[in-house]
């Protein structure tokens, strides 16, 4: 497994962030569901990168991923350059939104609940002109 992967802020880049993912997830000896909802995670976030920090706001960039592996946790961040966006700070649904059928809920959030609730830590930090969005997930005591 490589330890980092810089790609361009594109949806083409989705596949390779994803195989990244995976990579480490099965380095760090994660069951599949716990992979799964890793990967999930950080698709999530790549993607509202790419769209909405450098997209909309008519930009290019690079997605830089770093995974670091220890005796406890798989911890990925994502690094990008596009606008400061703080997804802990983010309008999320409410538990009786996500009850209602879907055409009655409202839209937005929904990836970024999803991201921030299948990891089991997630953390933002902004340093100088880069978002961090980092994620860990926890090994299990068989996986080390």
């Amino acid at each position: 497994m490589q330890p980092s992967l810089t790609v361009p802020a594109t949806l083409d880049s989705l596949t390779k962030i994803a195989e990244f993912v995976m990579a480490a997830t099965a380095a760090a000896g994660l069951d599949k569901k716990a992979a799964y909802r890793c990967r999930l995670a950080i698709d999530e976030i790549a993607t509202n990168i790419i769209t909405y920090g450098y997209g909309q706001a008519g930009c290019e960039g690079l997605l830089n991923l770093q995974a670091d592996i220890d005796e406890q946790a798989l911890t990925i961040s994502i690094e990008d350059t596009a606008i400061a966006y703080n997804p802990c700070q983010a309008q999320l649904p409410t538990e009786d939104e996500l009850r209602l059928p879907l055409e009655e809920r409202p839209i937005g959030g929904l990836g970024v609940y999803l991201a921030l609730h299948d990891v089991d830590k997630f953390d933002y930090e902004r340093v100088g002109d880069k978002n961090r969005n980092i994620f860990t997930m926890y090994r299990t005591a068989s996986a080390q």
